[in-house]
């Protein structure tokens, strides 16, 4: 790809991952469609007048001045002698735009408002408005407009805005509570005061000391909220309340209660009505947010195939009929809290989802870009040749699995965003197809060791599949050498990979049969044992017998180590040895292609490669920097093929279940063994596979004790870390743990000495079996 192309290809993929922000995070939350909801009672108040201050703060209205006169007198005679009042805590950001939408629509900000730059919400919404009959209002133009596509007659509501400045501020205050006390009065009059009318006082946010608003800083989000009139509360004395704010004392309002309302619930304490009436309107409250989850949830589930659909657990239907029989408080109250879970729960529904692909796409450009870097301003700039028929192959599988992701996407009737935001990671991801298959196993791998390893249950499925899986990579293999025209390949190469084929397809009848026939008590058939035992005993020398081409060793060794591994597996670990012998494939390959980057390596191809064929001395290597790498990789493995499938407490565990294909009887000694074979033989895969390494990295045999002490060198500097956490004091868990630690990181340098040796044994070694030669007469 050249630099113009590089470059739109950035701005593209940037493009996308700019853009996948709103749908993930700045999705609207508003639903549509649901049935408006009504008390069935006749209301206490036949209109009402909302008081919104723009800007004011809690404790500049309740507070006192200097001289300890109230700063607004009218609405302090108010909240003592005829209504209720408290603090509502709004949310930010504490503007304007959102705290009106939030006391007339009933909903918190709408982020997707960020898309038209937090002055107006783009999706339009219901408010007690539009559910009214009459409404007339003054104010502040950038705030009434939002209101005005409402259609629908609104009953009679006034706006009364006040802008503040700080140095006008306690002025201002003064001011509205004149105004507020003047429209009271000329209301009443005009209405007769026939007791009809309920007023409330509020704020849409607060305001800092120095003229701000926006954050979370309590000046901002605590708002007074007083109520008086028809159908609110009268003041309630009490003799002591608690808040963990100082405000009741500082304003001198410590025996009148103080409501603060922080939810979208109705405040029932507010209300002076019949307890049916409270019990009534709270179950409108809770029918009118579950109306909301249902629309909501159906949406969803009309998006999503059925079998991938998760409910929130919540009984829609159940919950409204007790609701409704009952009519308790309570309830209605944890339904609408249940249902509000709900309602996030589904609007976030496809977030992982997306998010996840939104990742993948950022770690496949991360690593193209590194690619291009790496080939771009380093010696690096050639790659490795490639066959035509791979890479061929693998634009197919590419090609299948979009085709798949936009098959499922178009059955789910997705938006056209999210086509381009799960497609986006496939043909980057292509484009560095080489990491892919090491960041895949990588990962799959590091799921072994976060799987429980004590107390587990078998899961002889598994196995099974480990099995199936395994020889489906061996009749690859045996497929793939017999169309190759290697003359190396004999006839008695393919009778060893069939007998060791037919050792995995026994091995796994084995493990399913004897586990069958212990679940009815029916005990070990003999016919099992032998057949185990046999197993046992033939892979040990199945290896030896085929070529010592590289690829053929190893996959020999595989087939044989696995063919024991599967009899000794009860569950998941049967599919460890497979990926980890698939990310060493991988390794070998990626070394040996770094070295034909350097041209360092004269071989392009691995098959050519052999275990025991002598190389040219002239092509042997120095040691450098990279053997370093794969030591301390190799150490890396090493660590990761105990922990994979087990650790310290496992081995101290001794599951008897393992070795049941061997023997049921107890027998400590043998049993222990047939353990520690099981424990030995992702060692013994990582030895061969780094004995690989060595090999196509052609360092010399003289070589191998100068990488063996490259592994020594980085196993001391383990050592002596661990040295220094031992303890001497503490629990008998904390001392025997910091010791089992540095003993088992000393018996690793042992350890990688005798594998080192094992490996070489199953690699270069080859037993010669007799053969039959022809006489021809003459």
């Amino acid at each position: 790809m050249g630099p113009p192309a590089f470059v739109l290809a950035a701005l593209l993929v940037h493009c996308v991952f700019l853009a996948s922000l709103f749908d993930i995070y700045f999705s609207s939350p508003l639903v549509h469609g649901m049935a408006p909801q009504r008390v069935p009672l006749p209301a206490p108040a036949r209109r009402l007048v909302l008081f919104v201050a723009d800007g004011l703060r809690a404790d500049a209205l309740f507070g006192l001045d200097g001289s300890g006169a109230p700063r607004a007198p009218f609405l302090r005679s108010i909240l003592e002698n005829n209504g209720s009042w408290g603090i509502s805590h709004t949310r930010v950001p504490t503007e304007s735009r959102p705290g009106h939408v939030a006391l007339i629509a009933g909903f918190y900000e709408d982020v997707s408002a960020v898309a038209k730059g937090w002055k107006e919400n783009p999706v339009q919404f219901d408010s007690v408005f539009n559910e009214s009959k009459y409404t007339w209002s003054w104010g502040s133009p950038d705030i009434l407009p939002m209101f005005s596509h409402l259609d629908s007659n609104i009953v009679f509501l006034l706006l009364f805005f006040i802008l503040f400045f700080y140095r006008e501020y306690k002025e201002n205050i003064k001011k509205v509570d004149e105004g507020v006390k003047e429209i009271a009065s000329m209301l009443e009059n005009f209405y007769g005061n026939d007791g009809k009318t309920a007023f409330i006082l509020t704020s849409d946010h607060g305001m800092t000391d120095w003229g701000s608003h926006g954050a979370g800083h309590p000046s901002e989000t605590l708002t007074p909220l007083i109520a008086w009139g028809a159908g609110v509360n009268y003041p309630q004395r009490v003799a002591s309340q608690f808040f963990e704010d100082s405000f009741l004392q500082e304003w001198k309002l410590e025996n009148f209660k103080r409501l603060d309302v922080n939810q979208g619930t109705l405040p029932l304490d507010y209300l002076n009505s019949s307890a049916h009436f409270k019990a009534e309107s709270m179950f409108t409250n809770a029918v009118q947010i579950l109306e909301q989850f249902k629309v909501k949830m159906t949406q969803k589930k009309e998006t999503t195939l059925s079998f991938l659909f998760t409910p929130f657990n919540l009984q829609y239907s159940n919950l409204v009929h007790a609701c409704f029989l009952s009519l308790q408080v309570s309830l209605c109250k944890t339904v609408i809290n249940l249902a509000l879970e709900g309602l996030s729960y589904y609007h976030t529904y496809d977030r992982l989802f997306l998010g996840l692909s939104i990742a993948m796409g950022f770690v496949g450009w991360t690593a193209y870009v590194i690619l291009v870097i790496v080939k771009t301003h380093t010696n690096l700039a050639k790659a490795a040749p490639r066959h035509g028929k791979e890479s061929t192959i693998l634009l197919y599988v590419f090609a299948f699995v979009g085709t798949i992701i936009t098959f499922f996407l178009l059955i789910q009737t997705c938006p056209w965003t999210y086509y381009i935001y799960c497609l986006l990671p496939v043909p980057v991801w292509y484009a560095v197809k080489t990491a892919l298959t090491w960041i895949l196993l990588c990962a799959l791998l590091a799921i072994f060791p976060l799987m429980p390893v004590v107390g587990r249950e078998p899961n002889i499925p598994l196995v099974i599949t480990a099995g199936l899986l395994t020889l489906l990579i061996s009749c690859s293999s045996l497929a793939s050498l017999c169309k190759s025209k290697n003359k190396y390949v004999i006839k008695e190469d393919l009778k060893v990979h069939l007998c060791q084929m037919l050792s995995i397809a026994l091995s796994t009848y084995v493990v399913s049969s004897t586990h069958s026939s212990l679940q009815s008590k029916q005990g070990l058939p003999v016919f099992n044992q032998i057949i185990s035992w046999a197993t046992l005993v033939a892979s040990s020398v199945l290896p030896l017998l085929s070529p010592t081409l590289l690829f053929q060793r190893l996959l020999s060794v595989l087939l044989s180590l696995m063919a024991i591994y599967l009899l000794l597996s009860t569950g998941y670990e049967a599919l460890f040895p497979l990926v980890l012998s698939g990310l060493m494939f991988v390794w070998i390959n990626m070394e040996q292609e770094a070295l034909q980057h350097y041209g360092l390596s004269l071989k392009p191809k691995l098959a050519v490669f052999s275990f025991s064929c002598p190389t040219d001395i002239s092509q042997f290597r120095q040691l450098h920097l990279d053997d370093v790498r794969r030591s301390f990789f190799f150490v890396f493995f090493i660590v990761t093929a105990f922990f994979g499938t087990g650790n310290i407490a496992s081995v101290n565990s001794f599951d008897p279940a393992s070795v049941y294909c061997f023997l049921t009887v107890f027998s400590p000694f043998m049993m222990g063994g047939l353990l520690v074979l099981k424990v030995v033989i992702p060692f013994v895969l990582v030895s061969c596979a780094f004995e690989a390494v060595q090999v196509t990295t052609q360092l010399s045999s003289k070589r191998y004790i100068n990488n063996l002490q490259t592994l020594l060198l980085i196993l001391c500097f383990i050592s002596q870390h661990f040295f220094f956490l031992v303890k001497d004091y503490g629990s008998w868990l904390d001392i025997g743990t910091s010791i089992s630690h540095y003993v088992l990181v000393m018996s690793l340098t042992i350890f990688m000495m005798l594998m080192n040796g094992l490996a070489q044994l199953l690699t270069t070694k080859r037993l010669q079996l007799s053969r039959k030669t022809k006489h021809h007469s003459t």
